[in-house]
């Protein structure tokens, strides 16, 4: 079997306030059948991206994932909450990586009433 060299990255951007999100904690899951298992957990920076891949290529295995953002910890903390209970609070988004030598790019547009992701480059 040929050695997979894909990776992830992600980031997130507040498309309320035009600013990149800084400081959201993130956590990665892999799946397989009924087990979900933690494959990471990071905040993201000032550029509202982990510093580094949130998978690199060293732990990278094709199959199905998620990501969870905590958005609404991240909007408590920038105002943007609301009442309670929020609206959007933990953001769950489950994709699958087919391509073991391909870079995925998993990004979350962010509002306190709305989310978009799509697969960036």
């Amino acid at each position: 079997m040929a050695q997979e060299t894909g990776y992830l990255t992600t980031h997130v951007l507040d498309a309320a306030r035009g600013v990149p999100a800084e400081g959201m904690h993130i956590v990665l899951y892999r799946l397989d059948g009924t087990t979900r298992e933690v494959i990471a957990a990071k905040h993201t920076n000032s550029d509202g991206r982990t510093d580094g891949p949130i998978l690199p290529a060293e732990s990278f295995a094709t199959g199905t994932y998620e990501l969870v953002f905590h958005a609404g910890d991240y909007l408590r903390e920038t105002g943007q909450a609301g009442a309670e209970p929020l609206f959007l609070d933990e953001i769950p988004i489950r994709f699958g990586m087919s391509d073991g030598a391909a870079h995925y790019h998993v990004p979350l547009l962010l509002s306190p009433f709305s989310f978009s992701t799509y697969r960036g480059s």
